[in-house]
């Protein structure tokens, strides 16, 4: 199978999942959305759990691929831009559609060992992707030393999991969690700016009153 045909695929179960859902999802509905044939699907993938484990493979090895780079000047601005993209959606008409199909997929995890692998592998990538940028904000200290990267991760990655649970369930938008994030990263991980500085704040002892 040719990069452009799995692109082509895996573009098509996107779309069909935004509108279709995950439990009324049929291989006729990606052939609808493809310019594969039906047939040509079948012949590549066994069914429709075959074809969705290899879409969640493509799903992180695309987020792999993204975050390899991430922009900022320096390790806080590189957090923050890196949780902007987690929570901010990239194709707005479909992203509530897109949040509810992968709940619906999370929600068949504990029975399915195949999905709950790939889901562990993005869960684990997020992670380690944050605990590598926490980690150079505290050797550049710019974060606090007593911080502890792979604890801080956890919580960010819960955090980001609750958001987009959330979304789906209940209608909240992840943005507003992404507020309090970023307040998180600013007040809890960074360094007061005289404390990057080296020195302490002047204290006034009122020997010249």
């Amino acid at each position: 199978m040719t990069d452009e045909t799995i692109d082509d695929l895996m573009d098509a179960t996107y779309r069909a999942l935004c509108k279709h859902g995950y439990a009324e999802l049929t291989m006729q509905d990606i052939a609808a959305e493809s310019d594969k044939s039906k047939g040509t699907i079948h012949y590549h993938f066994d069914g429709k759990q075959d074809l969705l484990e290899s879409f969640l493979e493509f799903l992180l090895d695309d987020f792999e691929e993204r975050t390899e780079t991430i922009p900022g000047e320096t390790p806080s601005e590189r957090l923050h831009e890196f949780l902007d993209q987690l929570l901010t959606p990239s194709d707005e008409e479909s992203s509530e559609e897109f949040r509810t199909a992968i709940l619906e997929i999370k929600a068949q995890s504990p029975y399915n060992e195949a999905y709950r692998e790939r889901l562990r592998g993005f869960d684990r990538a997020t992670r380690d992707r944050i605990a590598g940028l926490v980690t150079d904000g505290v050797e550049a200290e710019e974060f606090r030393s007593d911080i502890d990267p792979e604890a801080t991760a956890d919580f960010l990655v819960t955090l980001f999991h609750g958001a987009q649970t959330r979304a789906a369930a209940v209608d909240r938008p992840p943005e507003r969690t992404l507020e309090y994030i970023h307040a998180y990263i600013d007040d809890t991980l960074c360094l007061e700016s005289d404390d990057r500085n080296g020195s302490s704040p002047e204290v006034d002892t009122g020997a010249e009153r």
